[in-house]
Formats: structure tokens, sequence, C-alpha cells
């Protein structure tokens, strides 16, 4: 089972790189592979996190994947948890979490876990997501560093 990790130090807040994640309606502007994200739900669960239902569609080439996903937003303790419900996978565990700097900035943790369903598609797109994933961290960076400032 594929599984990738990995820590960016980034100049910016843990709060507002929280926010930047939490954004998912914004992925397809910016996020690797992935052509359209919608959310078919939103809700607050007990412990007052916001709880969405996404489906997000992923494509190289001729190729495109759509899966859903429950992705929880804890604000308070800057984690995000995805969790696969539905698509081409077998299994897929997602989480980011965002610890401030002693110095200034935050840490960015992403970890992810996942095997694809079918093997032939595994074949096909294995590689290609692993890439993916090795440059999502450096993405939300970017996209930051665009929105607030490089050394905001």
């Amino acid at each position: 089972m594929p599984t990738f990790e990995t820590v960016r130090h980034v100049n910016h807040s843990p709060e507002r790189m929280f926010d930047l994640v939490a954004d998912v309606e914004k992925y397809p502007e910016f996020v690797p592979l992935c052509e359209r994200l919608t959310v078919r739900q939103r809700r607050v669960d007990e412990a007052g996190r916001e709880v969405l239902i996404a489906d997000l569609t992923a494509g190289y080439g001729p190729i495109r994947e759509t899966f859903t996903s429950m992705v929880t937003l804890d604000r308070v303790g800057l984690v995000i948890k995805v969790e696969y419900i539905d698509g081409p996978f077998r299994f897929l565990d997602n989480r980011w979490g965002f610890t401030p700097r002693v110095e200034r900035g935050a840490d960015v943790h992403f970890w992810i876990s996942y095997e694809f369903r079918s093997r032939m598609l595994g074949a096909l797109m294995g590689s290609m997501f692993d890439r993916a994933f090795r440059k999502f961290s450096e993405a939300f960076e970017q996209r930051a560093n665009a929105l607030y400032g490089v050394g905001a």
C-alpha cells in the first residue's frame, strides 16, 4: 500500500495554512491532477467540527476518476482528516496537521496512504499519483505565497 508523508516549513501561520487546505472548492485552481471538486454536503458534527462530503475528479491525459470522501475540519486542533467513501480506491486515508514554528510560520504535515481497487488502474495511475502527492505540499505553499505574500 503506497504511503507518503512530508513536513513542509512555511512562512505562514498554521491558521492561514489550515484555511487554505480547508477551502476545498478552490483545489481545481492549483492542486495537481484535481480537475473538479464538488461539495455535496456540509454539516457540523457533535464535537463542533465542520464535516464535508466531497467528490473530487482527478485526471491525467485521457484517464479521469472521481472519488468521494468525508473531510473533517478540526479548526481547534488544526487537523484535517480525509476518509475515503467511494470510487476507484480500495483504501485511501489522508491527514493534514498544522503546527506553529518557534521562530515564525508553521510546519505543514501531510500524510496519505492509498491502494487502488484495480491492479490495472494502479499500474496506469499509481506512479502518476505518487508524483502528484509529492507535489501537494509544495502546491499549497505556492498558493499561500500567492495569496498572502512570500513572507506573510
